[in-house]
């Protein structure tokens, strides 16, 4: 039988744990919560956390809502959403992570006109949102790769200043940098990653090497599990993404002494031990 080994490097960020033990908190006295999208972008913990009276929601909800209490998740919300509850006497449970908080101060710091803002994120993904909403004066360009830099109009006689989504990889932001400074030399670059999300990748590539198969384990909507899982395909060819146990196919272990599971800041300790429980199984004749 092989070793099956859980990353120690993977599982939820802080800012996840804080608005999960809040989401918790609130439903151990309460018969459900409403949550402004999905808690965390992993399917298997939204449906453990629904089945404890989580109800997902969309902005287009809000305006029937009122008196109710609404959680915003850690991605962050921009202002018009405090706005539209307000005007509707709904109560905010802010589980809002605290870089991103920092994130978006910085941004509001800055927004003023003639100044121009290049940000690394993803279009539409949850955070991104919120801290574009932050913006009313600056110009503000939202890249996803170092490439894109080249067909921006940019003027480089303005103050221009570099942000990133925090979960993004150091490396690629490294590179955008680079890029930008190649045209406008006196770019302000703002670190404005999430050190405990970036630590993570030495790790995990050091353990993804260690293996003989890694299985990552995300939503498929994680933009952080999609970055970290790269990490992990580049360190070890045999590595796999799930989203659950049921996706594993056996013949990508086969031969495997030692399976690696990780995950992302999205993916909860307790799917990744679920996964780990239904490969031992596998081998002494469970499943």
């Amino acid at each position: 039988m092989p070793t099956v080994t859980i990353s120690p490097s993977s599982g939820f960020c802080f800012g996840v744990v804080y608005a999960v033990e809040m989401a918790e908190a609130y439903l151990a006295e309460h018969p459900y919560l409403y949550c402004l999208g999905d808690i965390v972008h992993n399917d298997e913990e939204v449906r453990r956390l629904k089945e404890k009276g989580l109800r997902t929601i969309t902005h287009a909800d809000l305006p029937r809502l009122a008196g109710e209490t609404v959680l915003i998740r850690a991605h962050g919300e921009p202002p018009e959403t405090y706005e539209l509850a307000m005007r509707h006497g709904i109560r905010l449970l802010d589980a809002s992570c605290p870089v991103v908080l920092k994130l978006q101060n910085r941004l509001r710091d800055i927004d003023l006109p003639g100044v121009q803002i290049v940000l690394l994120g993803q279009l539409g993904h949850p955070e991104v949102i919120g801290l574009v909403g932050q913006l009313q004066h600056a110009r503000l360009f939202v890249i996803s790769s170092p490439e894109e830099i080249d067909a921006l109009p940019l003027d480089p006689d303005k103050t221009t200043y570099l942000f990133s989504q925090t979960t993004k990889a150091p490396a690629l932001f490294a590179a955008v940098a680079e890029r930008l400074r190649e045209r406008v030399p006196n770019a302000i670059i703002a670190d404005t990653l999430c050190r405990q999300v970036s630590n993570r990748e030495p790790h995990l590539k050091a353990f993804a090497q260690e293996q003989d198969v890694v299985l990552f384990v995300a939503g498929k909507k994680s933009s952080n599990g999609k970055s970290l899982f790269s990490i992990c395909q580049a360190a070890n060819p045999r590595s796999y993404y799930i989203s659950s146990p049921e996706e594993i196919q056996w013949e990508w272990i086969e031969g495997a002494e030692k399976i690696g599971i990780a995950g992302a800041t999205s993916t909860p300790h307790w799917l990744m031990e679920k996964v780990k429980a239904y490969i031992e199984a596998h081998f002494v004749g469970v499943v």
